[in-house]
């Protein structure tokens, strides 16, 4: 069975940022885990480099036009490059769910839709509407740039909500999607062939990067405001001890938040360079402590933090917050504190370091549960639940 994933955003700060870290290209390896062909569909920018990942899955790359009209000549590229039994589309936006639609009515062909975010929660969730004055309305349709002329403005955004029920199944990551969307939980998974710590070196690790000598708390994802790493260089700003490092891997690809950051909080950051998702696992060993502290906001609410497991899958001990899923991700193998809160995540770093065995038991713990429902393994289980019913008798 071929399956052909969707993606609107295949671009260096959408999904191909990671270089293969993210949620498509888990599905993706989930998928082939279960002997599916799959190919990746997705529209990039004129100026982004051409994807390729190691498990050789065809990656189709075609370049968006940003505004309607001219946003159609690529929707009818891509339309014509899905050529999967099963369409899975992924994000509810126009740019993949909506032209997977489209697909499908020519078609036939099953669709299955992957809510991976609350698109709205960008912009304000169910409090963003569209009233625009009459002399604005005609600016956002007749302007080159128009918001109106953006395919996934948020107003289509909105919309796409209401053709939820065109999908064959939906595929969620966050039981806050779930309780708003339906469909069928499906967290993601990690690689806990690749990443398992037994392969590798911690101190070697440490040696290898210029982390010697420091007490590691690490973020090896995106910093964005509302992850919480200002707590966290509060935290180490009231604990002043010079060995406490927090290490920021690859920076954002957002915006330059990470050097706001530098700026003010400078003497506790070690940033290093971007990394190839095969090389994580090596950058993570280096950690002493993993650090996830999302802030109780609707963008984190409904979001299923991968670094959480990076940190899982290595045992490593992790600091995060009762945000989201979280708490059921981590269940007692973690250290959970308030959002907001650097007093409490100064509190729980000294108790790690003062605890250290329990820490490194917790740690142990934290990978046997992203074994059992966190790997890709556990993904595939799910899928193929899920490819059987929609290729069964009607």
């Amino acid at each position: 069975m071929k399956v052909s994933i969707v993606v609107g955003d295949l671009s260096s700060s959408g999904a191909g940022r990671w270089g293969g870290a993210v949620r498509p290209f888990l599905l993706a390896q989930a998928l082939r885990k279960i002997d599916c062909d799959v190919e990746i569909v997705g529209f990039v920018g004129a100026s982004d480099q051409p994807l390729s990942l190691s498990e050789d899955i065809p990656i189709i790359s075609i370049v968006k036009e940003n505004y309607y009209p001219q946003f159609f000549s690529s929707a009818q590229q891509l339309l014509r490059n899905i050529n999967g039994e099963i369409i899975y589309a992924y994000k509810l936006k126009a740019s993949s769910f909506g032209l997977s639609i489209l697909k499908k009515i020519q078609t036939r062909r099953p669709l299955i839709l992957d809510i991976d975010d609350w698109e709205l929660s960008w912009y304000g969730g169910d409090e963003w509407a569209y009233k625009p004055s009459l002399k604005q309305l005609g600016r956002d349709i007749f302007k080159a740039d128009g918001a109106l002329r953006q395919p996934d403005y948020p107003l289509y955004l909105k919309l796409m909500e209401r053709f939820i029920a065109q999908a064959n199944c939906i595929t969620l990551h966050t039981q806050f999607l779930q309780q708003r969307f339906g469909g069928i939980y499906l967290p993601n998974g990690k690689d806990t062939t690749l990443f398992d710590p037994e392969r590798y070196d911690a101190e070697a690790s440490r040696l290898h990067y210029g982390l010697s000598g420091y007490r590691i708390l690490m973020f090896p994802g995106a910093p964005r405001p509302y992850k919480g790493l200002e707590d966290v260089l509060l935290a180490l700003e009231q604990l002043n001890q010079k060995d406490l490092k927090l290490v920021i891997v690859g920076g954002s690809p957002y915006d330059d938040y990470d050097q706001e950051l530098m700026q003010k909080w400078g003497q506790w950051i070690i940033q290093l360079p971007k990394t190839p998702a095969s090389m994580m696992p090596e950058v993570v060993a280096a950690a002493h402590i993993i650090v996830v502290p999302q802030r109780d906001v609707p963008a984190a609410q409904a979001q299923f933090p991968l670094k959480l497991t990076d940190g899982m899958a290595m045992a490593k001990p992790i600091i995060s917050t009762p945000v989201g899923d979280i708490p059921e991700i981590l269940g007692e193998t973690g250290y959970l504190v308030d959002s907001n809160s650097p007093q409490q995540i100064a509190e729980t770093i000294e108790y790690i370091f003062d605890h250290w065995q329990e820490a490194t038991e917790k740690g142990q713990q934290a990978r046997q549960k992203c074994l059992k429902s966190y790997s890709l393994e556990a993904m595939a289980s799910t899928l193929s639940q899920i490819l059987n019913f929609l290729s069964g008798p009607t």
